[in-house]
This record gives C-alpha cells, sequence and structure tokens, in this order.
C-alpha cells in the first residue's frame, strides 16, 4: 500500500473511530515482550495515567487493531479520538497531555538531542535484541556482541551524569530501560567494567513507576538474578 493510500485510510479509520472511542478510557495495545511497548507503559507509570493495557498474544491479534492500525502491528495508543501507532510520537504525547513529572528538556537544543538520542537506542540497540531473540544461532552471537559493545561503550556517561546524558531523568532512559532489564534473559553479562551502567540500570529498575510496568512474564526476565 502507498504512502498516500495509507494516509488516507488512517483519516478514514481514526474518523471511523472518533465515536467509538470519545468516552473511553485511554487504551494501549501491546505485544506482551515488546520492549517498544514497555517503554510506552513506562512513561505511562511515570506520569500515573489511567489507561487500560491490553496484551495482545501471538497468533491472537484482535480484531479492532484492523480497524485502528494500517501498518497491521500491534502497538497502538487509542485516546478518544486520536490513535497514534508510533512509539516515539505516543511517548511525546503523553509527555505533553500529562506534563508533570516532565520527561522532556525544555529547551529546543535539549529536546532535538533527546529525540536523537531514543532514535539510535530503537535504531541500534532495540535491532540487535531483535536479532539475538531470533532463530538464526550464528546472527544471534554476532548481535550479542554488538549489543555488549555497544553498551560498553556508552558506560562513562554513567559517570558524569545520574542518567543517559543528563542529571534529569527523561524518554532516553524510558527507552533504555527495557533493554537493560532484558539482559539476563538474553544471557549477556557485563562484568565489572560496566559498573557505572549497572549502577544506573539498578537505580532506574527501583523506581516505583518501573516496577508498577512490568508484566507479569517480564518480571520472571530476572527472577533468577
Amino acid at each position: 500500500m502507498s504512502f498516500a493510500a495509507r494516509v488516507l485510510e488512517g483519516c478514514t479509520l481514526n474518523i471511523m473511530t472518533t465515536l467509538a472511542n470519545r468516552k473511553s478510557v485511554m487504551t494501549l495495545y501491546t505485544d506482551i515482550g515488546d520492549p517498544l511497548g514497555h517503554s510506552v507503559r513506562l512513561v505511562l507509570k511515570e506520569k500515573d495515567i489511567n489507561a487500560n493495557v491490553e496484551f495482545v498474544e501471538v497468533g491472537e491479534r484482535p480484531d479492532v487493531l484492523n480497524d485502528l492500525n494500517p501498518y497491521e502491528a500491534t502497538l497502538t495508543l487509542v485516546d478518544r479520538d486520536l490513535v497514534l501507532y508510533d512509539a516515539q510520537s505516543m511517548m511525546e504525547y503523553l509527555d505533553e497531555r500529562y506534563p508533570h513529572p516532565p520527561l522532556m528538556p525544555v529547551d529546543p537544543v535539549s529536546r532535538a538531542n533527546n529525540r536523537q538520542f531514543r532514535y539510535r537506542i530503537v535504531r541500534d540497540l532495540y535491532q540487535l535484541v531483535t536479532e539475538v531473540m531470533g532463530d538464526n544461532e550464528i546472527a544471534a552471537a554476532s548481535a550479542k556482541k554488538l549489543l555488549k559493545d555497544d553498551l560498553m561503550a556508552i558506560c562513562p556517561v554513567f559517570s558524569q551524569y545520574a542518567y543517559f546524558m543528563s542529571d534529569e531523568f527523561s524518554l532516553v532512559d524510558v527507552c533504555l530501560a527495557p533493554v537493560l532489564w532484558r539482559l539476563p534473559s538474553l544471557e549477556l553479562k557485563l562484568g565489572m567494567p560496566a559498573k557505572p551502567l549497572l549502577t544506573y540500570a539498578d537505580k532506574v529498575f527501583e523506581r516505583d513507576a518501573f516496577q508498577e510496568s512490568l508484566s507479569e512474564d517480564e518480571k520472571q526476565l530476572r527472577s533468577s538474578k
């Protein structure tokens, strides 16, 4: 389907769902093991937003998503007559609509850097996580090595800042935390040279919002730690 066709379809679907969603509670549809979905759930908890989270099992995609998401993906946020299916758009929308506590810096340069960091985390690290979890053993081994190298490369950042390139918790940390939480399940150990990163990770994991954001399946990912 062409870009124009998707845009027109999306406009039509938004109109069709406006009346149905106008009085409903905000709803997030997400795959159970999706780290991007986890990051959006973490924003919901950080903001203490009342939202219904619908976990979608593999092979059990609800028909309503066929009407809401033109890309046939699961991750979808519905808020009254608004339908979003890009995780970064969701997080920024939630941060702007519910401004306290703020998860984005105020000045334009810092906001642009924040977006760029998130882009690289999702494009680089999330892709590697997907490959590590894949069925191709050779590709998984290579991805695991690259993921470890990338994480080790950013360790010095956490000796200088309380959070990722900032002294304030932000959407960048929201994106990075689900990756770090999944490391034991990926059988990836960083060791003592990564102590600044691991200390940072533990600090984020101890946040009430992070603990509340975890699904039962996600809690099991580190149950043997």
